[in-house]
Order: C-alpha cells, then structure tokens, then sequence
C-alpha cells in the first residue's frame, strides 16, 4: 500500500495506468482522488480552474441587475446580468485594497460598491469612479475636495476595472471559465446541443431549487449517478419507474456521459416522473424518454418532455461536496395542468427521495475509501463503462491533454443486453 501519493505523482500519465486500460480490463480512479488534500488542490487548478463550469441557472440572474456570486477553483466570481441584459462574470475583489465586494445573491441598480472604501464599479466590471463621484454621497460638500483623485498622479479609471472572467449562457445554465486558453464552450459540447434541440431547453423556467450537504466527494456523486449497477439494491422506487432492461447508453462526441429510460413506465404508489403534462412539441422517442447527461466536470442534467431536473455537484473541500438541485418546466406544461403546483411538488418529493439514497450511499462509499486497505476495483464492463468514459476524462484534464470523446456507433446502446451491436436494439 502506497497511500497517500506524493502530490506531484497526480500529474503523471503513470499514475492512472490501470484506469487507462480498455473498460473491459480497467480499474477504477485511485482512492486518492476522493480522499487526499493534494489531489482536491491539484483538482482545483487543473480540472476546475480550465473548464467550463456550471454555476447557475438563467433565472438566477434573468433581469438587469441581477447578480450571484460563486467560487470556482478557489476564486470567487460575481455573475451579473448588464442593463443590456447581456451576461457579465468578474472576480470578485476591489481593484484597490482587495476586498470582497458582493456576497450571495441580490440585485443593483446601476453599480457595485465596495464596502471597504466605496470604490464603485458598474455591471460591465468598469471603474466608475472613487467616492463622493455619486450625488447622493453623504459626505458634506465642503469635505468632498479630500476625497477627489482628479490630481492623483497616473490614475486613470479605466485601468481599474474589475477583472473579467469568461462567462457563456447555454439553455437554461450558466457556465464561467478562468483559462482564456480553454476553447469555448461550444466545443466541449460537441453534438450535445444538436441532441437535445427538440426539447426547446432555453424556454424552460425555474420551478424548485434545493441544497444538500453531502460528505463525499463530488466524483462519487457523479460515478453514482452515472451507472445502474447499483440501482436494485438502493432504489426499490426507483426501477419500477426506470426499468433495469430499459436502460440505453445515448451519448456522442462531446465531454459528456449520455444514458436514456426508454419507455418511461407508469407512476407507482411511490411517484414517478409523470404527472405534470408533457409539452406537444417533443416529438418521437424523446417524448417518451427520459434522457440522463452528466456534462463534465459536475453537473447532471435529467431531461424528460413534462420536466427538467439538475443536480450541480460543487466540490466543497476533501470529501465534501455542496450540491444544488433545480427542478425545471416549460410554460406549455404549467398551462396544461390543472393543479401545477401538487404536481411539481410531487415531482420534486420523487426527486428528493432518490437523491437521498443516493447521498447515504455515496457517504458509506467515501468513508471506506479512507481505509487504506482500499486501492482501487475492477470496472464492471457492462454497467460501467459511463464511469470509465467520465474517469479518462478526469485523467485527461489533470494531464493536461486536450480531447473530445467520441460516441458510440448506435443510436441507443442497451446497457444490460447483449453487447454484439446485432443483438443491440
């Protein structure tokens, strides 16, 4: 046993060679990427720091003026809507001493100011000035000359700006990235856009929204929800809506897991996901599946024709993760329903259940991988191959390579059926 890995061994090809292997030979993640502060550090700055990451949904900051701030890699990053409605990310520190100039969430007028000296700041990130340039400063006029940094030798506001951060809107998320080298965002979609366009996403609305504590890693959450492997033994309720031998790997090139239910089956005395009117617009095999993404690094995106659910898993430290989940809908199903409310609340009640089996075991899971006695598993090649797709991934962003996986030849590949492409259906 060698754990815990030295810190500069997580930026080598060799120490992820038994991950590297074909599914079929392959073995999980090494147990240091789940519990080792080095590796939550490296993470940070080689993952998290160079990719496109989630942040909010479009509602969160929908109206000019509208702000959220949210920390990436370490670095936190006030997200605003302009008075043009276009969308702005700044780091969130005064050009002048430093400081922090918003928390949370809320809405300005026209500015931000610093609590600190009142250097003000407007929603494009521009320096609009030190203080007493707002008229409706409580400083007495007479005082006002002190404050004035007209004569201030090479002082030029419009170098003092906020710093920006490259923020992108895609449907109904909100993405920001802090590597100008990184491509765009478009890019590490790959084919994803094209594949859910008969859904209409961007027309989507915020319904729900609820936070979970979870104490595990924020791969685990995603590795969980990405197999069914494990869905007879921690989701009874789950698989009589989402039928073991209805399961489809639906994923293309992009960086991006894709899995599918079809059909969706029938509410049980214990839910489901129907309910809520389905919108008459989504067409063919989507308007009776439910589409599973899990777009890298951490976000899940659940997508059915009658509702949308995410869960953003944000890495909160080793083996800690503060996760968001929002339920979505589109108008056309709320004006289809007769009582919207009873039903997203049932919708999000289903929901809830679920996601906490899923936290009790991935906790159970992070707590043994903290047994040294652990030093990694054998992939099951036929219900995890997702969890291999998104763990090379991983490897890739660490080692710094630049690659778009590619999809799979069919349409629809069963999970649990044969895997002769004749006997696919």
């Amino acid at each position: 046993m060698q754990r815990p890995l030295p810190r500069e061994a997580f930026l080598q090809e060799d120490t992820y060679a038994k991950t590297r292997l074909p599914v079929d030979f392959a073995w999980t993640l090494i147990p240091d990427a789940y519990t080792s502060q080095d590796f939550h550090e490296v993470e940070q700055q080689e993952v998290f720091a160079k990719s496109w990451v989630p942040v909010c949904v479009t509602d969160e900051v929908r109206e000019p003026g509208d702000f959220l701030v949210v920390e990436v890699a370490g670095r936190s990053i006030i997200v605003a809507r302009n008075q043009e409605g276009e969308l702005r990310a700044h780091h969130n520190v005064c050009r002048h001493r430093g400081a922090r100039l918003c928390e949370g969430t809320g809405h300005v007028k026209r500015f931000f100011s610093c609590p600190y000296h009142a250097w003000a700041y407007d929603l494009d990130g521009k320096c609009l000035g030190t203080p007493l340039f707002t008229p409706e400063s409580e400083v007495p006029v007479e005082a006002r000359v002190a404050f004035d940094m007209a004569d201030v030798k090479a002082f030029d506001k419009d170098e003092m700006g906020l710093h920006p951060v490259r923020v992108a809107e895609w449907n109904f998320l909100v993405f920001v990235c802090l590597d100008p080298a990184t491509p765009e965002l478009e890019h590490e979609l790959g084919d994803l856009t094209e594949r859910l366009a008969g859904y209409r996403l961007g027309e989507y609305r915020l319904q729900r929204r609820v936070e979970y504590d979870i104490k595990a890693d924020w791969k685990l959450i995603g590795e969980n929800f990405m197999e069914y492997y494990h869905l007879p033994w921690v989701h009874p309720a789950l698989v009589k809506v989402s039928p073991m031998d209805d399961h489809y790997r639906w994923q293309g090139a992009g960086k991006y897991v894709g899995f599918c239910t079809w059909p969706i089956a029938a509410n049980t005395d214990d839910g489901g996901w129907k309910g809520l009117p389905p919108v008459d617009f989504v067409e063919g095999q989507d308007a009776e599946a439910a589409r599973f993404i899990w777009l890298f690094p951490n976000i899940a995106i659940n997508v059915m024709a009658n509702h949308v659910v995410l869960l953003l898993a944000r890495p909160d430290g080793v083996g800690h993760t503060a996760e968001v989940v929002y339920l979505l809908t589109h108008p056309d199903s709320i004006a289809a329903s007769t009582d919207p409310e009873t039903e997203i609340d049932s919708l999000m009640t289903f929901w809830d259940e679920v996601n906490k089996e899923d936290i009790g075991i991935v906790e159970r899971v992070q707590d043994g991988l903290r047994n040294p006695a652990y030093e990694g598993g054998r992939m099951c090649y036929r219900f995890e191959e997702s969890c291999h797709r998104f763990q090379n991934m991983l490897i890739d962003r660490m080692l710094g390579i630049a690659t778009i996986p590619a999809g799979d030849d069919a349409e629809t590949v069963r999970m649990f059926g044969p895997r002769d492409k004749a006997e696919q259906a």
